[in-house]
């Protein structure tokens, strides 16, 4: 069967609960139907939730990550870091993250002999034990108060010897890291607002051990709920798993295919049927966001000729302005708390006043928040310059 473009931009409103009808009730359902929330840039777990609920609500989102737990945040994909709901933190950890877990120790491992050669697998794993014991009775703390309740931690190493750039990290940092990515700590509160990218920490329940295949599997039937059909550079790019893999699951899976312009596509099993056209959208959705992000293959739903413009070098999107399932330009928020917007590509008359009343209504959310994009793409320069 082929899916057309015009289909998949129809699907994407409805799979990415962008559409008006299709917008979630709370902040665990937006994260459970997008198989997780991009966290890397702290903003936008926020904002990609807000852009997706019925009644967009900060007190709802803190409630979930940090009074009820029933989101979390983790690192999967790619080493990502992903907001989760805490009922699938097995499928991410045993499908993916066990084994960026592995490579990123490795990874320590070998920085932390630049210290010399004492400094290897066994002091990594005591000062482990050391950074547990005292965050067990610190409660919560941040990684700088793990640190300093243990001396050890206090160890600098070097990264990238000789280079203009060389640097002297704490062990504290990364030993932190290696522990949060074996899902033995997790992160709670931030140190600051929502928009902070600093965290405090607490030791993590046990994760119940899942089988990898069907780990990978479950992933990647999510993946094809929420953002097939796709082919399978965009599966294996998403998930960061190896091809085999990915062929595996989609068999397992009972995967049926569908023509695409892009070559093959995927689809779960009696997905090809067609999404009802939504009617007009806008969005305004922040960098690194679940629609942005979700395929290798872009060229469906943003011009070829903008992408050096709202992507970095990279690869990753910065803030971007839609109109019915296509990226039509992109937004930034200046220091005196204005929402301003570009557009790249003319839809007329009713897609200009929709994106700008989105416009209006993201500023009056965001009130005089002051956002930092971490990852920002040319157009954000531009816009915010």
């Amino acid at each position: 069967m082929v899916i057309t473009t015009a289909q998949r931009r129809a699907r994407l409103a409805h799979r990415q609960l962008l559409a008006g009808p299709a917008r979630a009730a709370s902040p665990e359902e937006v994260a459970a139907a997008l198989g997780g929330l991009h966290a890397t840039d702290s903003p936008t777990v926020a904002l990609s939730a807000r852009a997706r609920l019925r009644e967009p609500s900060l007190a709802a989102l803190d409630r979930a990550l940090y009074e009820e737990g029933s989101l979390q945040r983790m690192h999967a994909m790619r080493r990502t870091l992903w907001v989760v709901p805490t009922e699938l933190v097995p499928v991410f950890r045993f499908a993916v993250g066990e084994t960026v877990a592995a490579r990123e120790r490795a990874l320590l491992v070998k920085q932390l002999g630049t210290a010399g050669p004492q400094y290897g697998e066994a002091w990594l794993t005591a000062a482990q034990e050391r950074a547990l014991a005292a965050l067990a009775e610190l409660g919560e703390a941040s990684a700088a108060e793990v640190t300093a309740a243990v001396p050890e931690l206090a160890l600098t190493y070097t990264l990238y010897p000789g280079k203009p750039y060389e640097s002297h990290p704490r062990a504290g940092s990364g030993v932190m890291r290696v522990l949060g990515m074996e899902g033995r700590i997790r992160r709670t509160r931030p140190l600051g607002g929502w928009t902070s990218g600093q965290f405090r920490f607490a030791v993590a329940p046990p994760v119940a051990p899942m089988d990898p295949a069907r780990a990978r599997a479950e992933l990647v039937r999510r993946w094809l709920a929420a953002f097939g059909p796709g082919t399978l550079a965009d599966v294996k790019w998403w998930t960061g798993l190896p091809l085999g893999q990915v062929r595996a699951a989609l068999a397992e899976l009972g995967a049926e295919e569908a023509a695409l312009d892009e070559g093959v596509g995927y689809v779960l099993p009696g997905d090809l049927g067609e999404d009802p056209d939504p009617g007009p959208w806008a969005a305004l959705l922040p960098g690194l966001d679940p629609a942005t992000m979700g395929w290798r293959d872009r060229d469906w739903y943003t011009d070829p000729a903008h992408r050096t413009r709202l992507f970095d070098s990279a690869g990753n999107a910065g803030p971007t302005v839609w109109w019915r399932g296509e990226i039509v330009g992109a937004w930034a928020q200046r220091r005196d708390g204005a929402v301003v917007h570009r557009l790249l590509a003319d839809r007329g008359a009713e897609a200009r006043r929709a994106v700008a009343a989105e416009a209006e209504r993201l500023e009056g959310w965001l009130a005089e928040q002051g956002l930092v994009v971490s990852f920002p793409a040319p157009m954000t320069k531009e816009l915010t310059g």
